[in-house]
């Protein structure tokens, strides 16, 4: 195996089930002994056949009963060990699956801004399929090929050494052939994992995205990408198939070689009538020698698919070993009574190194206040909010929230704190009340409807055909922009969290509806810190504070008014909403 790192976390894994890896190979040997004790019962029958004339046929017939009630036993004790193979290969995978789902849950958000979403889903789904069909036919057939070897190895010596000798000076031969091409396999079972998971991005982002595909007839420049993307792929596919597929019959080819030569070696034997060795006996002998030999072509066989397998497995544990975002500090505060004081001192980020965005950032804001955050498009208005929500740590500074530097504040504890409502609506497959009480799961059907009507979501979620109880698919089904975010505005009209941030939160409202829902948020915001990021500045003239960003700096701050009567970069950015275009 070329990865051995990747053997011992696989390892590391099956451990927990040494109870059930230590039954399925006891199962093994007794299923192993069964069928190696059959031989030796249809030998003795065949001795029984002397000459015309001479046949014992009550012996015979018990030697068949004897025969098949072994049988019988046999296939019941192969069958549980199916069932126990089958119960650690998938106790096993999912405990990675587990893993590495929980782990995405841990990234920074750095690593998946960075990151195809389908090459994720491709590892956690596809990988781990892979994964599962290998490691189970590594217990079907790994286990049982080794104790017969061992087994019929034994059983050869009792009934003659030389033959035995020859049989297993010719089948290593068959193990070297397997190793030699299966060595040659891993990295292109690893090159077709990786083409797969382009593939299921590609898919992923198509498919999410079709409207906009056909919007701008990007059909066929689409299905180009995905055929190329496709051909590499089957060219990939069938080259690992291929140089694998050779293992079989190659190894095949030697022991055919090992069975004539027992053939020829064990009726040699029988002729020269001194060697004791009767018919019966060379049968069974020739049973033996196709026993012993038969592990040997499925271990090979084996070993190729665990090549697809360990290189599947080595993508998941490389996401399952990615560095998790930092841990809340041992003394982490917890916060409680939120009074919504946010300070923010020469706060400094950047996405990249070497490109700097946010530098010498100065606010502060009271408990309570209406934040209206405006700027050009990338002058950092986005990124600020990351910050706020620790989804990014600063690179330099502090943001204080109630005094206490977030970065020494429980995580929860912070988003807990906070209402968001973002221009891209996120909804889940349930019921519309299964959304609405996303962040509080307790919440009655009172305060649902309340909820409902502060945020005018009530009025269309009456027309829906079972109400609260209607079933929506992902991301909101048949709804509409504005409905599903109308519904992402009573989550938080439930929740009345102590500050809200609003990112474009009516972008998709009609003007009627929003002016209603403008004064909902007038309600919900009295008395919370507020932060509304907004690109048309008519809907923020009301905030106490207006912050005005440009290249990652806040360039003005003050009233509507006062920043008008500046005549500064905000009364620019104002007056150019009204003014015709050039």
């Amino acid at each position: 195996m070329k990865n051995k790192g990747t053997l011992v976390k696989v390892l590391r894994y099956i451990k927990r089930y040494i109870p059930l890896v230590a039954l399925s190979m006891l199962l093994a040997a007794l299923t192993v002994a069964g069928a190696l004790y059959i031989p030796i019962i249809i030998g003795r029958a065949i001795d029984l056949i002397i000459e015309e004339g001479r046949v014992d046929l009550t012996g015979i017939a018990a030697y068949l009963l004897q025969a098949g009630i072994v049988a019988g036993a046999t296939a019941l004790l192969q069958w549980l060990m199916g069932v126990i193979n089958n119960r650690i290969a998938f106790d096993v995978v999912r405990d990675i699956r587990s893993d590495a789902f929980r782990k995405i849950e841990e990234l920074p958000l750095s690593y998946l801004d960075t990151r195809s979403t389908g090459d994720i889903v491709s590892r956690v789904i596809s990988d781990a399929d892979q994964f599962a069909d290998g490691l189970l036919l590594g217990f079907s057939q790994l286990f049982t090929g080794v104790v017969t070897i061992l087994g019929t190895l034994v059983f050869m010596l009792m009934l003659d050494a030389w033959i035995t000798l020859a049989v297993v000076v010719l089948t290593p031969v068959s193990l070297l052939v397997a190793r030699f091409i299966s060595t040659r396999t891993y990295s292109m079972f690893r090159l077709r994992s990786e083409t797969l998971g382009e593939q299921t991005a590609l898919i992923d982002e198509i498919i999410g995205n079709e409207k906009t595909v056909k919007a701008f007839c990007r059909e066929d420049e689409s299905t180009e990408k995905f055929e190329e993307i496709n051909e590499r792929l089957e060219k990939c596919s069938l080259r690992a198939t291929f140089f694998s597929s050779l293992t079989n019959p190659c190894t095949r080819f030697v022991n055919s070689l090992v069975y004539a030569a027992v053939l020829i070696f064990g009726a040699l034997a029988v002729i020269d009538r001194g060697s004791g060795i009767s018919v019966g006996e060379l049968s069974c002998f020739l049973s033996y020698a196709n026993q012993y030999t038969k592990p040997f072509n499925e271990i090979s066989g084996v070993v190729t698919e665990l090549q697809n397998a360990f290189a599947c497995a080595a993508r998941l544990f490389e996401l399952i070993e990615e560095p998790s975002q930092s841990p809340d500090p041992e003394d982490a505060v917890v916060l409680s009574d939120v009074r919504g004081s946010i300070r923010a001192e020469n706060v400094s980020f950047s996405y990249v190194p070497d490109k700097k965005l946010i530098e010498s950032f100065n606010i502060d804001i009271k408990p309570g206040q209406r934040v209206a955050v405006v700027g050009p498009t990338g002058c950092g208005k986005t990124t600020f909010i990351n910050l706020l929500m620790r989804f990014y740590d600063v690179t330099g500074g502090a943001i204080l929230t109630d005094g206490h530097d977030i970065r020494k504040v429980t995580r929860k504890s912070l988003r807990s704190s906070y209402g968001m409502v973002l221009q891209e609506t996120r909804l889940i497959s349930g019921t519309i009340r299964d959304n609405i009480v996303m962040g509080k799961p307790d919440a009655t059907d009172e305060e649902v409807k309340a909820a409902a009507k502060a945020s005018h979501a009530h009025s269309f979620i009456k027309r829906l055909p079972q109400g609260y109880d209607t079933v929506i698919g992902e991301d909101g089904g048949s709804l509409s922009q504005g409905q599903k975010q109308l519904l992402c505005i009573t989550r938080i009209m439930l929740c009345s969290p102590p500050m809200l941030i609003l990112d474009e939160a009516t972008s998709s409202i009609d003007t009627r509806t929003e002016l209603k829902i403008q004064d909902a948020f007038a309600k919900l915001m009295q008395g919370r810190t507020s932060f509304i990021v907004a690109h048309r500045l008519s809907t923020i003239r009301d905030a106490d504070i207006i912050l005005v960003m440009n290249n990652g700096s806040i360039v003005e701050q003050g009233t509507h008014d006062e920043l008008l009567a500046a005549g500064g970069f905000y009364s620019k950015l104002y007056n150019s909403q009204f003014e015709p275009a050039q």
